[in-house]
């Protein structure tokens, strides 16, 4: 109940134990500024680091603990949904955002744009260069930046209105911008791909902006609720609801770097350090994703005859485009990022499906496809050319003979994404398949099938370069993993393997978590 106060006002309720995973994630960040400002430089570091992981570990187990438990209600006076979906995803996020922050603990950014070197390593180069190195490696504010973007991704799935969706997103954005420019070595590379997602980003903002006037100008509600019974009572062609889908569409398309709005991923993922890569394409994707199925299926569940051949036009052309152009690339870290556009494309063929079924294969695929790219982006941070990341593909040649490891749990992921049995990728690929058949989509899922034979090849062919290829004569050295790395790399590929042979304990959890509240 909303107490009333005079001339008609009623005051907000906030249901703190709904809300304290994403309060505690807020807290965490907000001290962390604080300890940026005040602590000294020595210690700041390890309390940043003791921070960071403590309040992921502590939200999680309140997630669990308290939220959980509490399914089907709403908080803050409507404006955000405890369900299924949005505990799912928000347990999700956490998950993938503890495992990227392990890639931190070890690492400061470092001077080599693309990586991060670990604090303990020893830095070749004058005493002067040493000095310089050091001081750019003690930067932490890498961490609070990271809890407010995970704070803004929990509360972006659990949005039930369209402006409490703005702002969640722009809390979620705005840290990224930084945190991609953080890199020192190759700065111009980092910043030129902060600019260009920050432009882009700004934009994509913009039309999500308005795109929610124009929702709200339709319905006369800001509510995800209000605009579905708007949709149930009024015209399904009013240009207002039309013009406002299709410009919220291409701000969440942005979002999760489908075609033809990808233009930023293979720039912003090579420029950005690695570990900020990691997270953001596992998180932010997850985050993306959930916000995207929550309008859809909910404030606009009714019209998804009108929006779902929108989302079959964009779906193809993601898949095509992704995989096609992943096969011209020389450097692994665009690789993966056009990889990471064919991926959106097969979670798309779940999202179109419209269906229950289509929201929990979503919810699994974003679950295997979280681990399997943490996992692989802390991998390419451990092969080096002196002080940088070795990321043009021919300095893997050889790879498979000299850290035999590495190679074959590289080739794990890889094979995981590339959808080969006994994967995850595998999995999540075939209930997304299922789910788009039973939703009628069948010639996305013929696409989809075609082009994971296609992109295959472009994962095969990184394998086969690793153990069937000579090494370089100035072949590339390995960096020691420390604890941190070593333990995120082994979640990661346990994920990996355990989701593909015993799926069935997630998938029922996602099953059972599928079902919004309006």
């Amino acid at each position: 109940m909303m107490p009333h106060l005079a001339d008609g006002f009623t005051s907000p309720t906030f249901e703190y134990q709904l809300l304290a995973p994403m309060l505690i994630v807020f807290g965490g960040a907000i001290v962390g500024v604080l300890v940026e400002a005040f602590t000294p430089r020595g210690p700041r570091r390890t309390v940043q680091v003791a921070l960071g992981l403590v309040t992921l570990v502590v939200a999680f187990v309140v997630l669990l603990a308290v939220t959980r438990p509490k399914l089907g209600d709403l908080a803050a006076s409507g404006t955000v949904a405890i369900d299924g979906p949005a505990v799912f995803f928000q347990g999700t996020i956490l998950v993938l955002a503890l495992l990227s922050f392990l890639l931190f603990v070890e690492r400061g950014v470092d001077s080599a744009g693309d990586a991060f070197t670990p604090s303990g390593a020893t830095i070749p180069g004058s005493a002067s260069e040493r000095e310089l190195v050091a001081a750019r490696v003690s930067q932490t504010e890498v961490w609070p930046l990271a809890l407010f973007s995970v704070g803004g991704m929990m509360l972006f799935v659990a949005s039930n209105d369209l402006l409490t969706f703005f702002v969640a997103l722009e809390v979620m954005s705005l840290p990224l911008y930084l945190l991609v420019g953080l890199a020192r070595r190759r700065r111009l590379l980092s910043q030129e791909a902060a600019l260009k997602y920050f432009l882009l980003g700004s934009f994509s903002s913009a039309f999500l902006l308005f795109g929610s006037a124009f929702l709200f100008g339709y319905s006369g509600s800001i509510s995800f609720t209000g605009i579905y019974d708007s949709l149930s009572s009024g015209v399904g062609l009013d240009p207002l609801l039309l013009i406002g889908t299709g410009m919220v569409a291409i701000g969440l398309f942005f979002k999760v770097g489908a075609v033809p709005f990808h233009s930023w991923v293979p720039d912003v993922y090579q420029g950005a350090p690695t570990p900020v890569t990691a997270f953001m394409a596992a998180a932010t994707k997850v985050a993306a994703f959930g916000a995207m199925l929550r309008i859809f299926y909910v404030a606009l569940g009714d019209y998804d005859w009108n929006w779902r051949p929108m989302f079959w036009v964009v779906t193809i052309l993601t898949i095509v485009v992704g995989s096609i152009l992943a096969i011209t690339q020389t450097d692994i870290k665009r690789m993966l990022a056009y990889s990471s556009v064919a991926q959106a494309g097969f979670i798309l063929t779940g999202v179109t499906a419209a269906s229950d079924s289509g929201l929990s294969s979503t919810m699994f695929y974003l679950v295997a496809y979280g681990f399997a790219t943490i996992g692989a982006f802390a991998l390419v941070t451990l092969v080096r050319d002196g002080t940088s990341e070795a990321t043009h593909l021919s300095r893997w040649a050889g790879l498979g003979r000299r850290s035999p490891i590495i190679a074959a749990v590289l080739s794990l992921f890889l094979l995981s994404f590339a959808g080969i049995p006994l994967t995850s990728g595998f999995i999540g690929k075939f209930l997304v398949f299922e789910a788009a058949v039973n939703g009628g989509a069948t010639p996305l899922v013929i696409v989809g099938a075609i082009f994971s034979a296609v992109a295959a090849f472009f994962y095969v062919r990184v394998i086969v370069l690793m153990y069937f290829s000579d090494p370089p004569d100035d072949a590339p050295s390995l960096a020691l993993p420390g604890a941190a790395t070593t333990l995120a790399v082994a979640v990661c590929a346990a994920g990996t393997v355990a989701l593909g042979v015993v799926p069935g304990p997630v998938i029922d959890l996602a099953q059972e978590a599928a079902a919004f509240i309006r």
